[in-house]
């Protein structure tokens, strides 16, 4: 079984987050997308603004009954910074030699691999699928390799139509009670309106 594994804050899951699964599992023929909430991220200096059990539960929603797409608590409660290569090894070991796990990320992610925790082991436990994005700066293949030569046959490129949605101006909309129709899932964004998601936000955090 090749299993997607698409991560990050989810803060809010947006329709654009949903394009890049759905663009994943029809090119790189994948059976399952499995979306997982990072509970601390280190790469990112701001703590995500919803907190962890809101944004698995937004991301239930937005996913709703697609039966190839899941998500999984298992950055939720992990104490310390999120590492993918503790993710990549808990996954290893649930699903077994029957599945093989590809990472889905941007280009922009990519480029910073080696600054990632035990990149070599990152690269044995998973392929990469990399988003290629009308518009988007050109990616310098030859230094990446460079840097990263393990990563050499492990990386595919996925076309993502370029949806135009930025977590960050959801946040303000719906701080200021702006309608987020048409960029995220309408029973999430029914959610943050019940819960009051982002609308005591102050210089990206809230008090959710």
């Amino acid at each position: 079984m090749n299993i997607g594994i698409l991560g990050g804050t989810f803060d809010p899951v947006h329709l654009g987050h949903l394009s890049i699964a759905k663009a994943a599992m029809d090119q790189a023929g994948l059976e399952r997308v499995l979306f997982i909430p990072a509970g601390q991220p280190r790469l990112k200096q701001a703590e995500p603004s919803a907190s962890i059990d809101h944004r698995i539960e937004m991301v239930r929603l937005a996913i709703g009954v697609n039966s190839r797409f899941d998500v999984s608590d298992i950055e939720a409660h992990r104490p310390g910074p999120t590492y993918t290569v503790d993710t990549l090894e808990e996954l290893s070991i649930k699903f077994g030699t029957e599945a093989d796990l590809y990472f889905i990320l941007g280009m922009d992610v990519l480029g910073q691999l080696d600054q990632w925790k035990d990149p070599e082991r990152v690269l044995k436990l998973c392929q990469f699928l990399v988003l290629d994005r009308p518009g988007e700066e050109v990616f310098d293949w030859p230094a990446f390799y460079r840097r990263v030569p393990e990563a050499e046959g492990r990386v595919q490129k996925v076309t993502a139509p370029l949806v135009d949605v930025s977590a960050t101006e959801l946040r303000r909309r719906a701080s200021v009670g702006e309608s987020l129709t048409g960029q995220v899932p309408d029973a999430v964004a029914e959610y943050i309106h019940k819960q009051g998601l982002y609308l005591k936000e102050r210089e990206g955090r809230a008090a959710s």
